[in-house]
């Protein structure tokens, strides 16, 4: 004659696999089920800018950095592709007045922006004074990365007269000063492989104390 624990093994036996059963059916059934389609998103997009004052429409993919827009698509090559991962700041350009590498943000994410290139900033007859002063200054050698080099020097000076803190700002509740400490850790992100480092102070210093 069965004992109670035999007759209670035997029933917990008998419930899991009923349960085991009825798992086993839904889950086949959604398995031979077809998966719903989902709607494809589009591969281009037009994209509205204003670059160096001038209003531009192109369509491109989704994918295209701001970088590539404006070198292969509008043909703004003064802005360079160096790193392609943000760590050289050649690709260096701004965008209502801020500065940003173009090689890490999409152009679709910069509708109706305004961004100006080193070709906005001045013209060979008409130079920016940060322009002008690189040339007197000998701000650049190989000149590769001058174009991001001036681009994040004009932010900077401007990021400074707004009083804009910085890492090595002593107090962050007072107004930031032009000084070597100050320019050398906003610049830090901008990298000069020929080492014109010194120069490119001078040429900053020279601006902001015309600015002054």
């Amino acid at each position: 004659m069965p004992t109670d624990l035999e007759v209670s093994r035997r029933a917990l036996l008998a419930g899991g696999a009923a349960s085991a059963a009825t798992v086993a059916v839904p889950t086949a059934r959604a398995q031979s089920a077809t998966p719903p389609r989902t709607q494809s998103l589009p591969t281009t997009l037009p994209v509205r800018l204003t670059v160096n004052g001038q209003a531009r429409t192109l369509t491109l993919d989704t994918r295209t950095t701001l970088l590539d827009a404006l070198r292969e698509h509008l043909n703004l090559t003064g802005t360079k592709k160096g790193c392609d991962h943000g760590q050289c700041g050649a690709c260096t350009v701004l965008v209502a007045g801020r500065r940003i590498n173009s090689c890490l943000t999409l152009a679709v994410m910069h509708q109706d922006d305004e961004i100006t290139t080193i070709e906005g900033l001045g013209t060979p007859d008409r130079l920016h004074p940060m322009q002008a002063a690189f040339i007197k200054h000998d701000g650049y050698q190989c000149g590769y990365c001058t174009p991001g080099q001036i681009c994040s020097a004009v932010a900077v000076l401007d990021e400074i007269k707004a009083g804009i803190p910085s890492h090595v700002s002593g107090n962050i509740t007072r107004r930031p000063r032009v000084t070597n400490d100050e320019m050398r850790e906003r610049m830090s992100g901008n990298i000069c492989r020929c080492g014109a480092y010194s120069n490119i102070l001078d040429a900053m210093t020279e601006v902001a104390g015309a600015d002054a």
